[in-house]
């Protein structure tokens, strides 16, 4: 075996090898850090959710307190006075 150009005899088993093979030159090269990366972006994405559904929250609260202060109004207008 030297190197890339091996065979065992087992089809199998020269798989294997060559398989982890690549693994190990992935490793060495720096390849694996894009998981690395990935973690960061689900943790900004979660971020980024979380920041959008407080500001939907608060955006809710304040057009339902408009909302009840309009119907408020409506249902003690009468046709004299303004709310």
């Amino acid at each position: 075996m030297n190197g890339r150009n091996f065979s065992t005899g087992n089809a199998g088993l020269d798989f294997m090898i060559t398989f982890l093979q690549g693994r190990v030159q992935r490793a060495r090269s720096g390849e694996l850090d894009r998981g690395a990366s990935a973690v960061e972006w689900v943790i900004i994405s979660a971020v980024v959710v979380a920041i959008v559904g407080v500001v939907a929250a608060v955006i809710n609260a304040a057009l339902d307190k408009g909302a009840h202060k309009v119907s408020d109004c409506i249902e003690g207008a009468d046709a004299g006075s303004t709310c």
